[in-house]
Order: structure tokens, then C-alpha cells, then sequence
């Protein structure tokens, strides 16, 4: 029997026992696991200490070293995560609808736990806590696969949650942490009937990996190239502060905008601020040949790049005829994220919100809010692109399935 077959069915044993626990035991729980995550915070910091090391050595690119790193105010957000999703309403038992039928059935649509969600991940370590969490708060057992470049991390913070499960009564099997090569991630997607769900949370390599790879059902999170159009009726300086936070305040995850799109009306006015800004942040432009023609600080663009997910600061510039010229070109490059437009006129927005096909549209807004804990979720398990099951941020709901319960008082059918 393999370790992966042997954490599975202690998380199937486990997650019976999540499923019927009410919300006072689970969120006892979840306090306890965030104690125990904050009392071993010097722990965690060295063990990261040491996975962030290791990467640099290896030549790790500065856009992973962030996801890897870890600090005090990070793993403060991780314990303060796992507190608030303790004050959120329990899912399981939702009734989701309830009707009666003519001859005195009663039916109701109920949510369940999934059961065990095995979840695959790359380098953040923050996802650990936050997923945990959140299968805990579902009623579902966790089998945690993060990437070796942080295996430090994930276990010195699984083994802290697993420390506060215990403490609380709970089995610690509720919450693993799967380790191993590229086989466990195989034995993982092959434990149809002990994992009832994967999830894979990366980038396109590994989701593609697991959605094509897998026996056990997958819900798939995706990556962002995310855009954002400056139409003609746009509010510049709204426009600019915008561009500036969805680049730059954390160009390494998938809510950051890498495709600039500038309406050809206000384009010679407002591309040289825009670079100006940019430029001054930090930001490497590289654009078609009308946006270089008027600045040639903007590198040239290749024809993938339209394509890309940097996940640095570097940001993809096209000069667009007219609305229709940009959702065009995000139907085409699109990975179905968040796409933005900043305009003050109500048709184009009207337009853009029925015409984008995305998890999330963003109306003069930053795409860095596409995120489950601004949302108002508590944490989230990743944001999905798919549109089965779960679309955009996956928090509580998203965990669970339903069933229906059909309550009668004798009645057969004719």
C-alpha cells in the first residue's frame, strides 16, 4: 500500500466524522489550528527560511521567490484567515431550495461536504493554511500536495494545524500533507474512490498535467492573463491609479493585469503618461508597433506575448481601434480570469460586462480584488475558470455538493 493510498483512507475515516460535526465544533477547530499556527510562527519562518535559500541557489526566478516567501504579517494573514472563516456561515445543511409537491412530498436540495479534496500547489505556502481551512470549515477532509521547493514550509505549518485539530478533539488525519516526487502527484490522480476531488493551483503546466491526467474529478483553477481596456470615455487618472495597482502591487499572482489594451481616441495623450508611471514602478513595457510609435520606450512585442502570463513586472501594450477592436482581441488571448474596462460610458460597460466571457469583469476597478478573501469569503481554495460546479473564487459554497432529501408521509407513485 502506497503512503498516498494510506493518507487517503485516513482522510475518508476522517472526513465522516467532518461531515456531521455542527458549526460550534468546526469553528472551535479552526481557532485552535490558527493558535497553533501563531504560537509556531518562529518555526515556520525558519523553515521557510530555509526553502527560500535553497531556491535562490537554484537559480529560482524573483517572481516564485515571492509566492515561496514567507514573513510575519504573511503568516499573520494566514492565522487571522483561518479566524475569519470561523466567523462565516456554515454551508453544510444550507437548504439551497425547498419546494412541495401536489401530492405532500416534500423536497429539499441540501449541501454536503465533497467528502476528501486533494489539492496540488505550487510553491506558496500560504495556500496550505488557507486551504486546510477551508475543507475544514466545508466539512471536508484535505490531502495537501505542495511543491518540494517548499516542503519545509508545508510542514512545519501542517504540522502546527494538525497540532491544533488534536487539541481540539478533532482526528489530525482531517488535515495531510502528501510528500514525494512527481509519483505521488500520479497516485494522487489515480485514487478514484479514495479522493473525491482534486484540485490543481499553478501554473498551466501543472493544471493541464492534472485536468488531462486525472482518473478523480477535477475542478480546474486557471491561470490570468488578465486585461484591461482604457476606452475613449475613460477617466485617465482613475484609469492610471488603477493600472498601476493591478500591475504593481503583486505582479506574481494571477489577478495582476499583464495586457494594457488603449483605445486609439485617447492613445497619444495617454500611453506616455501611462509609460511614465509604469516606467517609473519598475515596469518593462512591451507593445505593438502603434503604441511604440508613440513611445518608443515601449519595447517591441512578440507575437506570443499577447499570450503571456509574466507574473513580473512587465505588462503587454496594444493600441486598439475601438471597444469592439478590444473585446476581439480579448476573445482571442483571453484565459477566462478577470478582464477590466475603464470607462465612463454606460453603454460600453453595459457592452463589455455581457460580452467578456470571464470568472470575473471588472468595471473601474483593479483586477487585484478577484480574490476570495477581498470578496468577503474569508480565505479562498483558488479561483476557478472552468464554468461547471465552481467559477471565480472558491470559498465555502464551492466545497460542498448537495443532495436531496425527499421527506413524505407514505405516498408511492402511480
Amino acid at each position: 500500500m502506497t503512503e498516498v493510498v494510506e493518507l487517503a483512507r485516513a482522510a475518508r475515516v476522517a472526513a465522516r466524522q467532518l461531515a456531521v460535526l455542527d458549526r460550534a465544533h468546526k469553528d472551535a477547530a479552526l481557532h485552535a489550528m490558527a493558535d497553533a499556527l501563531a504560537d509556531a510562527a518562529d518555526d515556520v519562518l525558519t523553515a521557510n527560511a530555509s526553502d527560500v535559500a535553497r531556491a535562490r541557489e537554484s537559480g529560482t526566478s524573483e517572481a516564485l521567490i515571492d509566492r515561496l516567501s514567507l514573513s510575519q504579517a504573511r503568516i499573520d494573514s494566514m492565522v487571522v484567515g483561518l479566524r475569519s472563516l470561523a466567523s462565516l456561515p456554515d454551508p453544510v445543511g444550507e437548504v439551497v431550495r425547498g419546494w412541495q409537491l401536489a401530492n405532500g412530498v416534500h423536497i429539499d436540495q441540501v449541501r454536503v461536504p465533497l467528502g476528501v479534496i486533494g489539492i496540488i500547489y505550487e510553491a506558496r505556502p500560504n495556500v496550505t493554511a488557507d486551504a486546510a481551512g477551508i475543507c475544514l470549515k466545508s466539512g471536508n477532509a484535505s490531502l495537501l500536495r505542495g511543491s518540494s521547493s517548499a516542503v519545509n514550509s508545508n510542514r512545519a505549518i501542517v504540522k502546527a494545524l494538525r497540532a491544533g485539530l488534536d487539541s481540539a478533539g478533532l482526528p489530525q488525519d482531517s488535515v495531510a500533507l502528501v510528500e514525494g516526487g512527481h509519483e505521488t502527484t500520479t497516485e494522487m490522480m489515480q485514487a478514484r474512490g479514495l479522493i473525491d476531488v482534486l484540485i490543481p493551483r499553478g501554473g498551466a503546466g501543472l493544471i493541464n498535467a492534472v485536468v488531462t491526467g486525472s482518473q478523480v474529478p477535477v475542478i480546474e483553477t486557471g491561470t490570468g492573463n488578465c486585461h484591461l481596456f482604457v476606452d475613449v470615455a475613460a477617466d485617465q487618472q482613475m484609469a492610471l491609479g488603477i493600472i498601476l495597482n493591478a500591475k504593481t502591487q503583486r505582479p506574481s499572482v494571477c489577478n495582476a493585469l499583464e495586457t494594457l489594451l488603449v483605445h486609439r481616441g485617447v492613445a497619444d495623450e495617454f500611453v506616455p503618461v501611462a509609460v511614465d508611471a509604469l516606467t517609473n514602478a519598475g515596469v518593462t513595457l512591451h507593445g505593438d508597433d502603434a503604441s511604440r510609435q508613440i513611445d518608443p520606450r515601449i519595447t517591441p512585442a512578440t507575437a506570443d506575448e499577447y499570450d503571456a502570463e509574466y507574473l513580473s513586472l512587465d505588462l503587454a501594450v496594444k493600441v486598439v481601434d475601438n471597444l469592439d477592436a478590444a473585446l476581439a482581441h480579448i476573445r482571442d488571448h483571453t484565459t477566462g480570469h478577470s478582464e477590466t474596462i475603464i470607462t465612463n460610458d454606460a453603454v460600453a460597460q453595459r457592452r463589455f460586462v455581457n460580452e467578456v466571457d470571464a470568472a470575473a469583469v471588472l468595471v473601474n476597478a483593479s483586477s487585484r480584488f478577484v480574490d476570495g478573501g477581498e470578496f468577503g469569503f474569508g480565505a479562498e481554495i483558488g479561483i476557478s475558470t472552468q464554468k461547471t460546479h465552481a467559477r471565480g473564487p472558491m470559498a465555502l459554497p464551492e466545497m460542498t455538493s448537495t443532495k436531496y432529501v425527499v421527506t413524505g408521509s407514505g405516498q408511492v407513485r402511480a
